[in-house]
């Protein structure tokens, strides 16, 4: 974590994502995206098509585009893992929390003042602020594992026994849920609990890219962090 409450401190702009990082940033956007809308259809079916069957596949290709997005979700996480290694150290703050570090936590308790506009003034920070981290290490990291999980689950059961899909996953995971049906419920839910944190995610990222006068969203297409009060302070000067 690198916090620097008084903005005279702070460069007007600073490099803090690399391309690696933001371009699966967006990737893993897109893809879940795609699972979410595919998986909706997925659990709720779409009522019978008009002819006959033969000539409609509409549920074959929104399985298949799950099915695509679900390997491009799983490898970019594999690969969002490797880049905790060897990319800078904002790449490894989602993996690795400060939790035993009790600035840290004053970080979260004040950041989640600011969030309920219970303080006036929000802290600066380079990276990704404690609560913030906090939230992708609980949401993203772990909801993305416990997704990928249950999804080669579901998976392996239609690649069946002896496929390395069944024996990695839908071997121990169906048994340890009980059934296979629990392990769709358990996803299902699990693609909510992932839907729930982007939409918190995109609001809060607008809200501190308006009120915090540090830069959010264009950080993650630039990988620039630009603060707007040394730039003002800049300026005057």
């Amino acid at each position: 974590m690198t916090t620097k409450p008084n903005a005279e401190h702070l460069e007007p702009a600073v490099y803090v994502y690399e391309a690696p990082l933001r371009l699966w940033h967006w990737i893993n956007a897109l893809s879940v995206t795609v699972l979410a809308l595919t998986g909706w259809f997925i659990a709720s079916p779409l009522p019978t098509m008009p002819g006959e069957a033969i000539d409609n596949y509409l549920m074959g290709y929104i399985r298949f585009a799950h099915f695509a997005a679900a390997y491009i979700f799983a490898v970019g996480f594999l690969f969002r893992i490797y880049w905790a290694f060897v990319g800078n150290h904002h790449a490894r703050q989602i993996f690795l929390p400060s939790i035993f570090n009790k600035e840290w936590w004053c970080g979260v308790l004040h950041e989640l003042k600011w969030y309920l506009f219970l303080t006036k003034e929000p802290r600066k920070y380079l990276g990704h602020n404690p609560m913030a981290t906090l939230a992708m290490h609980l949401m993203l990291v772990w909801g993305t594992v416990f997704l990928i999980i249950t999804g080669f689950a579901l998976y392996g059961e239609g690649t069946g026994m002896g496929s390395w899909q069944y024996t990695l996953f839908s071997s121990w995971v169906i048994p340890l849920f009980g059934q296979s049906q629990d392990v769709h419920t358990w996803h299902h839910l699990g693609m909510w609990y992932i839907v729930i944190f982007a939409i918190i995610h995109i609001y809060v990222a607008i809200r501190e890219d308006i009120m915090s006068r540090q830069s959010m969203i264009s950080t993650m297409i630039s990988g620039w962090r630009m603060f707007k009060d040394v730039r003002d302070t800049e300026d005057k000067r």
